[in-house]
């Protein structure tokens, strides 16, 4: 197994991506630290992983909040004894209005886009240096390699995400711990749906097969695959890999 007796903690794993990488890294080998505002999915989540077999706790906590985050890490790790990966995952879709720019809504997205995974990593690589050893895996997104006209806030956003991606992995590159970062593209999750498409003047059916038609592969990704994406970088299978923005978007970036 990729992450036996691994302790891990995983933002957002609730739904979607960070569900499907909560459940994959359990049946690695991992102890997972499950984290999610949603407590009620949350328990649903942790439940059905021990259920089958895999070693999974759940932490509810709303990472808007920086005190709440250094709060859900201290518990967490306490919990765990350590951590050896951290899976960043949480995030938010930016505003798509420019010329009439919501300002508090551009706020709540750098906090759950860039600010949380910050002070997330801080943590982490504080307890990681005492080891000498771990993987921190950030989400950003297709948009943050490429300009997303939609919304270009969400592109510099997830863009900044990469830029410290690179410069952490610089920085503790000879300690022992490796950053990287997942690109997800169009992936089919409740996110997608419920907030990247509702802005859009078209009708659902409509703007997914704008969305598609983007796509070489020509279908949306499935959470399972960026979970494996996440793990890989996370594993040891990618010990020599470190600084790297990975696409999983069925080839959208390569055009």
């Amino acid at each position: 197994m990729r992450l036996e007796n691994k302790r891990a903690i995983i933002t957002a794993a609730a739904s979607g991506m960070g569900r499907a990488g909560a459940e994959l890294f359990t049946r690695e080998g991992a102890r997972v630290a499950a984290v999610d505002r949603d407590a009620e999915a949350l328990k649903s989540v942790v439940d059905a992983i021990n259920a089958n077999g895999g070693k999974a706790e759940g932490f509810v906590a709303d990472l808007s909040d920086n005190d709440a985050v250094a709060r859900c890490f201290a518990e967490a790790t306490d919990s765990l004894g350590g951590i050896d990966v951290l899976w960043s995952h949480a995030g938010m879709p930016a505003p798509s209005d420019f010329e009439s720019l919501d300002l508090e809504r551009y706020d709540r997205a750098a906090q759950l886009n860039v600010t949380q995974a910050t002070l997330l990593a801080s943590l982490a690589v504080a307890e990681m240096r005492k080891q000498a050893s771990g993987s921190i895996v950030f989400t950003s997104s297709s948009s943050g390699l490429v300009g997303s006209a939609s919304s270009p806030l969400y592109s510099s956003l997830k863009a900044g995400l990469i830029g410290l991606t690179k410069g952490l992995a610089v920085r503790y590159a000879t300690e022992g711990i490796r950053i990287n970062a997942v690109c997800p593209g169009m992936v089919a999750t409740p996110m997608l749906y419920n907030d990247f498409m509702s802005d859009s003047p078209f009708s659902r059916e409509e703007t997914e097969k704008r969305f598609v038609a983007a796509i070489p592969m020509g279908r949306p990704g499935q959470p399972e695959e960026i979970a494996h994406a996440a793990l890989w970088l996370a594993s040891d299978d990618a010990s020599f890999v470190t600084g790297v923005a990975l696409p999983v978007d069925g080839g959208l970036v390569a055009r």
